[in-house]
């Protein structure tokens, strides 16, 4: 092959290569073409573990490694190459004929260079081997290298991108996350519930929505403190949570306001029961004895504002309305319940 059309090859790979794998597989078959010799491999190595592995091979002849074989590292060729500073030898048996390994493959001739990170930490190794007793050239030796460093800077690239793709994730989690009670905020509530909505109209189903009102949180907070307050917040997220089927969406808009929205009945059934199964089970849900810090009581409930909605005749802004309407009317009922004498 040209040093022409090698470079060539070389740039086309790089270039279009999206993973590890992607790069090293072609680079394999132009580094045998290069060396001549008849396998050529890219190892894992795990020094903790003390075991390197066979990530990608080419086999063109007689000899045979394959991908996914592992072997104890303290007996490779490349950990002795490594220590002694010796990239290259055409008769391995000579040199380092103690290898078990390097006998049961049946390896004569040997080149190798170390694929080394940004860290320091030892990837693996870029190797090449043979049954047969042949040299390899300084151009074949300068291959050897100039691919290994290629295959580095991919790993690095792809770390990189993975590292880069999680920090994305974290931050969007954050983003959607209420920092209190871990429930979705607000920004997640709206963007799911239009979801919700699309769904339910696809399926030919309604969507109950619940608004939830903490009655008496202010007194809470002003008689026990923030630290109580926060702390009731968060035990009302768990049991709402802990209540929810698996397909309901649950979230804090703020304050003491939460939302649970689900599927519904069919468009044409009564959608009462519904609304009604919803009341009796959040309420359940939060009703009932709290202890926490500064203050142990028995909480009476919420006031709740739960509409069956039609997705093909509302919105989700009209829903919610609908909801907080219906909240502050079961709020003003119960506090001239509370009102009356007993």
């Amino acid at each position: 092959m040209s040093d022409a059309l090698l470079l060539g090859k070389i740039s086309d790979t790089v270039v279009g290569a999206q993973t590890v794998e992607q790069l090293t597989r072609p680079l394999l078959t132009m580094l045998e073409l290069v060396t001549g010799l008849e396998s050529t491999y890219l190892t894992r190595i795990d020094e903790a573990a003390g075991v390197q592995s066979i990530l990608y091979a080419r086999n063109s002849r007689e000899m045979q490694i394959p991908e996914g074989l592992s072997v104890p590292w303290d007996d490779t060729l490349c950990k002795r190459a490594l220590e002694e500073g010796t990239n290259f030898t055409d008769d391995v048996a000579a040199c380092w004929g103690d290898s078990e390994a390097a006998q049961a493959l049946g390896i004569c001739t040997y080149a190798s260079t170390p694929v080394w990170l940004e860290d320091g930490s030892l990837f693996g190794t870029l190797c090449a081997a043979s049954t047969q007793k042949r040299p390899i050239t300084d151009a074949g030796r300068q291959v050897l290298v100039l691919f290994g460093a290629l295959i580095q800077q991919h790993i690095q690239r792809e770390n990189l991108l993975d590292k880069l793709a999680r920090a994305n994730r974290e931050l969007e989690s954050f983003s959607f996350t209420d920092t209190l009670t871990g429930l979705p905020n607000r920004r997640f509530i709206f963007q799911e519930l239009t979801r919700l909505f699309s769904l339910a109209q696809r399926e030919g189903r309604r969507v109950t929505l619940a608004f939830i009102d903490l009655d008496g949180f202010k007194l809470i907070n002003d008689t026990y403190g923030h630290e109580c307050g926060d702390a009731f917040l968060i035990q009302i997220g768990k049991r709402l949570a802990a209540g929810m089927r698996q397909s309901d969406l649950l979230g804090r808009l703020g304050g003491d306001e939460f939302v649970l929205a689900g599927l519904g009945p069919a468009l044409d059934q009564d959608s009462a029961l519904s609304v009604a199964a919803m009341q009796r089970r959040i309420a359940k849900l939060i009703e009932g004895h709290y202890d926490l810090p500064f203050c142990s009581m028995d909480y009476p409930g919420a006031s709740l504002g739960i509409v069956s909605a039609d997705p093909r005749e509302t919105t989700v802004d009209k829903a919610l309305k609908d909801a907080d309407a219906a909240m502050y009317l079961e709020k003003r009922a119960r506090r001239h319940q509370m009102a009356q004498p007993a």
